[in-house]
């Protein structure tokens, strides 16, 4: 089978690309992040360098339609934020596509929108109010002693406010009714991920793993599958009632009492690929809506080795956890190093040189250079 992946910035995707590769199939990868990670892979056949799907939607729509007919694609799998462009058109697409619809994607993506549907359905989320106002943003510290905000679209909790004091808050937010944020009561306790393949409600692969160690509040940087029966419960009945194609992911606070809440959701690849890429049956989860559900088979603990260096170290010592992060450390294999495909692990600081100069270009900080180009805020249709 001819596979075609988008995305190929994030460490996820070329694991998926070294699986999908591992099974037999021909993988090519569309991307618009020159010297992405995945881009020197003996698992990838031919990579393609496409326009912005944010800025040049059209002529990325048209670059995707492209590469699936001259190369005779038979899936196309988006895996970060182009999965939401590339669902405005998916119909329009000569091939599958491993995507829900623009509406659906939508709704889970947005951190308000998101709320809503698990409540009612029953499921446990934090009490969220919606900010477009100071007034709403009086309203909900009247409402809460203890809260978080963050903007109802937005990624990686790059922008997320912990305990924020009033004033802060006030300064911070721009109050533009097109770029509204969430206000959540503050739920404290342990942490966990969730990443699961989907065909119309039936669940085909899943993970869950502790969020230990992270890059900022969110992008988590080491893994190891857990099973948790009731986070699976959570998920299989939110995925059922919403009758969900694609990938997802959801992130959870566990209480002290045992209760999950769900803060969000990722209608998307996330980190828990990495966990899935050692089972055999993790490739075809993608295509065969029938099989059973696949759970990691290899329990090693995993790593991305410079995010926990650069991001997991300085927190730990922050934390007084420099005994755990190093016990973490030296048990877990770096998800980039594969021997049998060295290029990604020697050449990835190459990549860091395009993210400084985009960052240079636009005048944004590196962290948000990653994803600049692809970002989904809403209704957002550019040329």
């Amino acid at each position: 089978m001819n596979i075609l992946l988008s995305g190929g910035r994030a460490p996820a995707t070329l694991d998926l690309a070294r699986a999908f590769h591992r099974a037999g199939h021909r993988v090519f990868m569309a991307e618009s992040f020159r010297a992405h990670i995945s881009q020197p892979s003996n698992a990838i056949t031919k990579n393609f360098f496409v326009p912005s799907p944010r800025y040049q939607t059209k002529a990325f729509i048209q670059a995707l339609r492209n590469i699936i007919v001259d190369n005779k694609i038979n899936l196309f799998i988006p895996t970060g934020e182009e999965i939401f462009y590339a669902a405005m058109e998916r119909n329009e697409l000569p091939c599958a596509v491993f995507s829900e619809s623009i509406t659906k994607l939508n709704q889970l993506h947005s951190k308000w929108s998101f709320v809503i549907s698990a409540m009612a359905n029953d499921l446990p989320a934090p009490e969220t109010m919606l900010i477009r106002s100071k007034d709403d943003l009086f309203h909900a510290y009247a409402q809460w002693r203890e809260l978080v905000l963050k903007p109802v679209y937005s990624r990686f909790a790059s922008q997320t406010m912990i305990l924020p004091p009033l004033k802060l808050a006030l300064s911070t937010l721009k109050f533009d009714p097109a770029i509204p944020w969430v206000a959540q009561g503050y739920t404290s306790g342990k942490h966990y991920s969730t990443y699961s393949i989907c065909h119309h409600g039936h669940i085909t692969a899943h993970t869950a793993y502790p969020a230990t160690f992270k890059a900022g509040l969110g992008t988590v940087v080491a893994f190891q599958h857990i099973e948790h029966p009731a986070m699976f419960k959570w998920v299989k009945t939110f995925v059922e009632k919403n009758k969900f194609t694609g990938q997802i992911g959801f992130d959870f606070i566990e209480k002290a009492d045992g209760q999950l809440v769900a803060l969000e959701c990722n209608p998307r690849t996330t980190s828990g690929a990495h966990l899935l890429a050692s089972n055999p049956k993790f490739t075809e989860a993608f295509y065969n809506p029938h099989q059973q559900c696949a759970t990691p088979i290899n329990h090693r603990p995993l790593m991305l080795a410079i995010g926990m260096l650069i991001h997991g170290l300085p927190a730990a010592l922050q934390k007084k956890q420099f005994k755990t992060w190093l016990e973490t450390f030296l048990s877990s294999d770096d998800v980039i190093l594969d021997y049998k495909d060295p290029r990604p692990a020697l050449l990835q600081f190459r990549r860091f040189f395009t993210l400084l100069s985009i960052s240079w270009k636009n005048r944004i900080s590196p962290f948000e250079a990653r994803t600049f180009d692809v970002e989904w805020n809403g209704d957002e249709k550019r040329g």
